[in-house]
């Protein structure tokens, strides 16, 4: 063969081989497609996904389904071809999904902690929407302190100069808004029964901070032992769904009408509804699923409304009250407030 046959087919071998490495080398990007969905009224691998004991439940008709997205994170050139595509899947700068200063375990870590608290203010929420409201008692009593002798560990503090107590932060902000030597109404509750009493804030010797000398804590009393089973699932976007799954099995009222509601959006203590990413794909996944309507948190509205699926009307929820009546309005027949662009 003559020495110039040689040379283009060794050119053309290498220019393949090279277009082969292209195709499969790492890229610096991820790709988010549309993850499983869950009903929180159900089971899931075998095991309840909100199993309540000590306490009376109800079944409903039909289902709540919290919604995932997928990350696929190793991603060579043909994955993000794919990707761009697609009509589903979305590729992004890895680095929106796994920072620069953190590594793949510490993101996934991360998010298992992020979970873990969801379902703990999911609960919270869920147990104060069923009349079981959060508490602030006294955990401990300063010797010598300005509380000395008129509170008591244990007592639940109910008001301060009459606002209510429904928070921790509330008693310490109520006491450093006046200067020390103010007294305070208190209000609380000893072994049950109502007392009232008087303190007048001390300043601290250190920084002059006025107190009253008491270590407080929270509880929520309630006769129900609630467990969560859904350890494969991380981040905290699952907290709205998990707390109406909370409220539909220990109401008497069914929640879901019979449909498949589906949604998205991270709980706080106070019960508001804070946005989550990938909801594109989550959208996806809920249609594909069955869902009949899609709770939407305010803050995801506008992406939300770029992304619609065909079918799958959404609603605007921006707290979990706001979540209760777009079912209640749905399961009646109504139409949910829509989300809006603004």
């Amino acid at each position: 063969m003559r020495r110039r046959g040689v040379t283009v087919i060794l050119g053309a071998l290498i220019t393949a081989l090279l277009a082969a490495g292209v195709m499969v080398a790492p890229m610096p990007y991820v790709v988010l497609k549309p993850g499983p969905t869950v009903d929180t009224l159900g089971s899931a691998d075998g095991a309840e996904v909100i199993k309540v004991t000590e306490g009376d439940t109800s079944k409903s008709a039909g289902q709540l389904r919290l919604t995932t997205v997928n990350v696929q994170s190793q991603v060579e050139l043909v994955w993000a071809i794919r990707g761009w595509l697609s009509d589903s899947d979305a590729v992004v700068p890895r680095e929106l999904i796994y920072p620069p200063d953190q590594s793949e375990k510490q993101v996934q870590e991360q998010n298992a902690q992020e979970w873990k608290q969801s379902q703990t203010s999911a609960e919270t929420v869920a147990l104060r929407e069923l009349g079981y409201p959060v508490q602030v008692h006294v955990r401990k009593v300063t010797p010598g302190g300005a509380a000395d002798g008129v509170l008591q560990a244990n007592d639940v503090i109910t008001t301060i100069d009459g606002t209510a107590i429904t928070e921790q932060g509330q008693v310490t902000e109520m006491i450093r808004a006046k200067p020390a030597g103010t007294a305070l109404t208190v209000s609380y509750l000893r072994g049950g029964k109502a007392g009232t009493a008087q303190v007048t804030s001390r300043a601290d010797a250190k920084d002059g901070t006025p107190r009253i000398g008491v270590e407080l804590d929270t509880q929520q009393p309630h006769p129900f032992k609630i467990e969560i089973d859904l350890d494969k699932i991380g981040g905290p976007s699952a907290g709205l769904m998990f707390t109406l799954g909370i409220i539909d099995k220990l109401r008497a009222e069914d929640l879901t009408g019979g449909k498949t509601i589906a949604g998205t959006g991270t709980i706080d203590d106070d019960g508001d509804v804070g946005p989550i990413g990938g909801i594109p794909q989550k959208l996806v996944g809920a249609k594909r699923d069955g869902a009949q309507l899609f709770l939407v948190p305010k803050d995801n509205c506008a992406e939300a409304l770029r992304n619609a699926v065909p079918g799958l009307p959404m609603a605007e929820v921006a707290t979990v009250d706001e979540a209760l009546t777009a079912l209640k309005t749905f399961t009646s027949g109504g139409t949910p407030k829509p989300c809006s662009a603004s």
